[in-house]
């Protein structure tokens, strides 16, 4: 396998990182602290098509393969890392379903507001009782004259308080888990509405929040796919959202790396950089290496999904690698930074905060090892 970046995947991460860095940079800091929006920078971004990346160019989109996908993720995460997630998020799990799943006429009304960025998409599975057990939902879709009457709540959603369009995981059939159905409902719906932001510890530029739906009546045509093929969809979806994760933690692993190694150059003790001492260059060792196992990881399940070949097991194993290796890397980097590390002063304890997340959402690091598990028990011996 040919590791060395193409021409065109150079151009993507040149733009990306001068896109990240000057709309993103300035404002990092802040958006975090502030745990704000920025609507400014999404505009933008809107525009840029960064809300379509793989959406076919005939539709609007920026129709990238998936490694030059991974990498506009990784570049936005190196800079901001709660604006990554409502990138990824709402490309992975919200507009692929729909581009895959989708009938021409839901594709046709649903497709442009989302590619654009003037809807901000949202997958909506965890409940109280259902996180990891996807066929525990209780959410349910009863079937009346108009379509469906969906009443439930799902918590910690991402890009909540500001999505537009969500897909609801309910059950048309509350006894029988393969009843299990995705509905995709508008935030201007009766009976749809947003809790109160979550206060969360890392990605708090994330409108993270519950969304209830009381008595919420869409039509028949707004069922993604069909009765009883939710759980298909979603896993699928999960698939293809754990690359983007990956690619997330990724960005926060390189970072963390970046700052860590900026600062033992920086940093005199004793009338020596800190970098001269070989407990530090151990740390950044272990930092480097890590981060180019995880990206190398990462693309091979990318590779493996351009080729048009099974990549769960593979995308399970580089969302497992790569956010364990942006929790250890971003921890080395306060290490190395000492009490400046403990200080919102600096960035690495945003890193820091940023990366534990990622071992969870997108199916927790014990779910990847299920998954991987299972791969690996059904190859031939």
């Amino acid at each position: 396998m040919e590791f060395n970046p193409c021409m065109k995947h150079k151009v993507v991460r040149g733009a990306a990182r001068e896109f990240a860095e000057g709309e993103l940079g300035p404002i990092a800091a802040e958006i975090d602290h502030q745990a704000r929006f920025p609507w400014e920078a999404i505009e933008k971004m809107g525009a840029l098509g960064y809300f379509g990346l793989q959406a076919p160019r005939r539709m609007g989109g920026a129709g990238l393969d998936s490694i030059s996908y991974a990498i506009t993720i990784e570049e936005i995460a190196r800079v901001s890392a709660g604006v990554a997630l409502c990138v990824t998020v709402h490309n992975s799990v919200c507009l692929y379903p729909l581009l895959n799943y989708g009938d021409k006429e839901q594709i046709a009304r649903l497709a442009e507001d989302l590619i654009t960025g003037r809807r901000i998409g949202a997958f909506c599975l965890t409940e109280a009782n259902a996180g990891s057990d996807a066929g525990a939902v209780e959410t349910t879709a009863t079937a009346v004259e108009d379509g469906y009457l969906i009443n439930g709540t799902k918590i910690f959603v991402t890009n909540g308080g500001v999505c537009g369009l969500a897909h609801i995981f309910a059950k048309t059939d509350p006894p029988d888990p393969r009843s299990a159905a995705v509905l995709m409902v508008e935030k201007e719906r009766p009976g749809f509405s947003v809790g109160e932001i979550e206060d969360l510890s890392g990605m708090r530029a994330n409108p993270v929040s519950s969304l209830f739906l009381e008595d919420c009546l869409v039509p028949r045509e707004n069922m993604l796919g069909k009765p009883g093929q939710g759980l298909k969809i979603g896993l699928a979806a999960l698939d293809v959202g754990r690359l983007g994760v990956a690619a997330q933690a990724l960005g926060i692993a390189q970072a963390a790396l970046e700052a860590g190694t900026r600062y033992a150059k920086e940093r005199q003790q004793f009338n020596k950089p800190i970098a001269s001492f070989q407990t530090i260059q151990n740390y950044l060792a272990d930092m480097a290496t890590q981060t180019d196992a995880a990206r190398l990881l990462l693309y091979r399940a990318c590779a493996q999904k351009d080729a048009g070949k099974p990549f769960a097991t593979e995308a399970s194993m580089a969302k497992l690698y790569c956010s364990a290796a942006a929790r250890e890397v971003a921890n080395l980097a306060v290490q190395i930074h000492g009490g400046c590390g403990y200080s919102r002063e600096y960035d690495v304890e945003r890193y820091y905060r940023d990366a534990k997340v990622t071992e969870i959402y997108e199916g927790t690091s014990e779910v990847q090892r299920m998954v991987i598990a299972r791969g690996v028990l059904s190859r031939p011996s």
